[in-house]
């Protein structure tokens, strides 16, 4: 095909190449750059100034979905299913050694340090109580002690009542409250947990108002559905902090929900048997004996678990040692065992039992505001936060370091059933919330 001025340009930079080649000096390739200066770089334009990017958004907006990583395309038929697990292998082989090396120094911060002030403490242990209270509801109810059982309907709503301000008040701009009730994710532990404070406290409310118009039976049935609410409400805020890149907590995972579990029926039932004598029930009535078997023994496995994991965590605990979260978590440490000594003391005055109530409640509180101040302050550690990004935080990683090298060449040649039981169940899980999201905005 001619052109207007002659032939056409590849053609022409066909021959200047082939003369190039046959005048060479060695017969070898001209490498002269057709275009600008050897090893210099080339000029380049944006075709259209403004022109979107592919799969990018403007304004540092995510970018989009890419259907490179969908699962009916030859990229991931290629890859096969356990791509990610050997991506993962290659990466840990190529860091080498997951101890920080000798001599270099952690420069953070890496992390954030939460902004939480005393209002999530304080909704963590109020929330605690209503859970508990909750539970006491609902064994009086199945002991066929009614009176207890609405008075401690009553005491739920009335620990659970400043739940919701006291969130909106950590947000700053209540609005934000509303933003999150919009949705509904089960992945996210703050959005279902909101979710979970409106469900319980509808539940609790509408049981009060049943007490009251003496509706026992509907009473009894909506005291049950609340605390079936409440096994995740008095949960769920260990998960949520568990949830973090904050070492201390991130590292507490398997402990940090059972922990304020059992801290949430420890002042629950310590809250109820302070009001239950309050309101004039006798000393060794079978109610509130069991309470005060409840709370002992529940603020007993706390203490227990708390010092379980504190040992495990190693180095990691400092915080729970030192500064404010060490005060704290030293005196509530105090408070229970000056608890369980009364409780343990078969005195004359029934104040004694008064006291130690009072001192499981005390210290309840005091460890829902150590482990904040605790996350504040492990953030802050530069060591630990790089310690635990190379897998390396406690003394049980520690420990399995020598078995760390095979188990990750195993695994890249065979994933393991646990590996695989993992992505199916995340794979189930997002499935799920996915659908029930889709529902909800069709509805």
């Amino acid at each position: 095909m001619s052109h207007a001025s002659g032939p056409p340009p590849e053609d022409r930079i066909r021959e200047d190449h082939r003369r190039a080649v046959e005048g060479a000096p060695d017969g070898g390739r001209d490498t002269t750059p057709a275009v600008g200066r050897r090893g210099g770089p080339a000029l380049w334009r944006r075709a259209v100034e403004g022109s979107p990017v592919a799969l990018a958004r403007q304004a540092f907006k995510d970018a989009r979905w890419s259907y490179l990583y969908k699962d009916d395309t030859s990229y991931r038929v290629r890859n096969g299913a356990d791509a990610n697990e050997r991506i993962q292998a290659a990466a840990r082989r190529m860091r080498g050694s997951t101890e920080i090396p000798e001599g270099v120094d952690a420069n953070g911060p890496f992390i954030n340090a939460p902004v939480w002030t005393w209002e999530v403490p304080a909704y963590f242990f109020l929330g605690g109580v209503a859970t508990g209270s909750s539970f006491v509801a609902l064994a009086a109810d199945l002991a066929g002690d009614e009176r207890s059982a609405a008075i401690a309907r009553k005491v739920t709503i009335a620990a659970i009542g400043p739940g919701a301000p006291l969130l909106v008040l950590d947000l700053g701009r209540p609005a934000r409250f509303l933003n999150m009730m919009r949705i509904f994710k089960p992945r996210s532990a703050m959005n279902a947990g909101a979710w979970c404070l409106m469900a319980f406290s509808t539940a609790g409310g509408a049981a009060v108002a049943a007490d009251v118009l003496g509706r026992r039976r509907v009473a009894k049935v909506l005291g049950a559905q609340t605390a079936l609410l409440g096994t995740y409400l008095g949960s769920y805020t260990g998960v949520l902090l568990a949830s973090t890149a904050v070492p201390i907590w991130a590292r507490s995972r398997l402990f940090l929900p059972p922990i304020f579990v059992c801290t949430a029926v420890a002042t629950g039932a310590a809250t109820n048997r302070l009001v239950l004598a309050a309101t004039g029930m006798p000393s060794g009535h079978p109610t509130r004996d069991a309470l005060g078997t409840i709370e002992t023994v529940a603020m007993g496995a706390e203490l227990a678990l708390s010092s379980f994991n504190e040992k495990r965590l190693g180095q990691l605990a400092d915080v729970l040692e030192h500064g404010r979260a060490g005060r704290l978590f030293e005196f509530a440490r105090w408070a229970v065992r000056a608890g369980l000594m009364l409780r343990f003391t078969r005195g004359r005055f029934a104040w004694e039992h008064h006291v130690a109530s009072g001192l499981y409640l005390a210290g309840g509180l005091a460890f829902r505001f150590a482990w904040i101040e605790a996350g504040k302050a492990s953030a802050g550690d530069d060591e630990a936060v790089a310690r635990m990004a190379r897998g390396k935080a406690t003394v049980k990683d520690r420990l399995r370091d020598g078995r760390t090298t095979a188990r990750v060449r195993t695994s890249a040649r065979h994933p393991g059933r646990d590996a695989r039981a993992a992505r199916v169940y995340a794979d189930a899980v997002r499935r799920l919330s996915l659908a029930i999201e889709g529902v909800l905005r069709r509805g």
